[in-house]
């Protein structure tokens, strides 16, 4: 095969996993192919993360201008229109693509279109986007990183008009009068908060006791009660057992407690998870082993076929697309070799939602901390005590901080309100130099800023707190 074709490493996929795996692979000297069967930035880049964060900035500009009268600031005849907001959303996405492939060609990463498939652990064939044109490739080693999809109900027919998946739901071309969403995890809830700021009638149905059900229980308590205020009907403990559409109104028939409703809206939502992308041809003819529909990968991130490494949300839970970019840079540094690879404990990757107030996190919740065993201090510093936060007209929130009482490690960082996913760098930091809340409390935050709710809140379980 001509020298154009071979490569050291062909990665399958462009999302945030693969991209920054190709470029810290292209630093280390490799040659690197890229294989996208869509847009440069996977899902997340065009159909997740910056899309969606585009759509609630809308919502929440809209949201503070209702409220402006609190700042001396008369708005008259305020309009909204979603349209030029779903318009604005994809013109960030597009332009944040168009970055990336100027950077595939600073880093002279070769990219091929189409639909790849593996015929042997070194080698590819690449079907072009017309179905028809093919090419092959060789690599000495292969990178999976072909992400996730929306996880469906059964016997539920996505009609992209009543019946919407996340993709559908920040492409309307219309605020619906009414939204019923089926799950109210990180997806579920945002698109509640931007839905409902438009006028939507939005009704949350989840099947756990809690919205957003793996944060602490404490910050979600705080979650319900301030959607709630907004307008947002919330049904946990909830289960679905059917959707249909009639005369283009759905039905989602419930139940609760034994007792069963029919829930009526516009249209329907389906955010109840995501499924990974492992149907890859060749993965299975191959023997590349699978667990629960995720490639298992070892500590090298390699799959059970030596050559072929699974990373992101392909290879397992957390499914987030920073986990995704930092498995990328450690898989291929571990490939190159090199000494000190860090690699990512679950226990310290962030997860943030970003609906209004905000809420982020890192480590261990205080249910899961008890459990675990651990004798924990808590502190806690609420942001109706913060300057800043009384400034901005945010006051609703707090900062919760868990470290075992014992060795003083801060076990996990919870943080609900404004600007909760910006706060949590600090906690991932300190989490990461494995510093203890005395260290925390013993740097000098800028006054005012809301991060001094993070230093009050390290003081509060030290039994020191200044402010409350």
């Amino acid at each position: 095969m001509a020298d154009e074709r071979t490569f050291d490493l062909a990665v399958i996929g462009a999302g945030p996993g693969g991209y920054v795996a190709s470029i810290r692979a292209a630093q280390l000297g490799m040659r690197v192919a890229l294989v996208e069967r869509d847009r440069l930035g996977g899902v997340c880049l065009n159909w997740g993360c910056i899309p969606t964060k585009a759509l609630l900035q809308s919502a929440q500009v809209l949201s503070l201008m209702r409220r402006a009268g609190e700042f001396g600031i008369h708005t008259d005849n305020l309009r909204a229109d979603f349209g030029i907001a779903v318009k604005r959303s994809r013109e960030k996405a597009e332009r944040l693509s168009k970055g990336i492939e100027f950077l595939m060609r600073k880093n002279k990463v070769a990219l091929f279109s189409g639909e790849a498939r593996l015929t042997s652990a070194k080698e590819l064939e690449i079907t072009g986007r017309d179905g028809k044109t093919s090419e092959g490739i060789r690599a000495e080693r292969i990178l999976l990183a072909t992400g996730s999809r929306p996880r469906l109900l059964p016997d539920v027919t996505v009609d992209g008009e009543v019946v919407l998946t996340s993709t559908e739901a920040m492409l309307l071309n219309r605020v619906p009068a009414s939204m019923i969403i089926i799950g109210a995890g990180a997806i579920g809830v945002e698109f509640a908060d931007i839905y409902q700021a438009y006028g939507t009638a939005v009704t949350l149905v989840e099947l756990l006791p809690t919205i957003l059900p793996y944060e602490d229980e404490e910050i979600t308590a705080l979650l319900h009660r301030a959607l709630i205020k907004k307008g947002i009907k919330i049904l946990t403990n909830t289960s679905v057992e059917r959707v249909t559409v009639e005369a283009g109104q759905a039905k989602v028939g419930v139940t609760s407690k034994g007792e069963r409703q029919a829930l009526l809206g516009e249209t329907v939502l389906v955010a109840v998870g995501r499924l990974p992308n492992s149907e890859v041809g060749g993965l299975k003819e191959l023997g590349v082993a699978t667990k629960k529909g995720f490639v298992a990968v070892n500590e090298q991130m390699e799959s059970s076929v030596a050559g072929i490494y699974a990373i992101g949300d392909l290879a397992g839970a957390p499914l987030l697309a920073h986990k995704a970019s930092h498995d990328g840079i450690e898989a291929v540094e571990k490939m190159a070799k090199l000494d000190d690879v860090r690699s990512a404990d679950p226990r310290r990757i962030p997860s943030c939602t970003y609906c209004s107030p905000q809420v982020a996190s890192i480590g261990l919740t205080e249910a899961k901390a008890k459990v675990m065993g651990y004798t924990i201090r808590v502190g806690r510093f609420p942001f109706s005590a913060s300057g800043m936060a009384m400034t901005l007209g945010e006051t609703e929130g707090m900062v919760k901080v868990i470290a075992d009482a014992t060795h003083g490690e801060i076990l996990g960082v919870h943080i609900i309100g404004a600007h909760a996913t910006e706060l949590i760098a600090e906690a991932g930091l300190a989490m990461a130099m494995e510093a203890t809340p005395e260290e925390i409390a013993g740097s000098v935050h800028a006054h005012p800023t809301l991060s001094e709710a993070m230093g009050e809140a390290a003081l509060a379980a030290l039994g020191r707190a200044i402010h409350i």
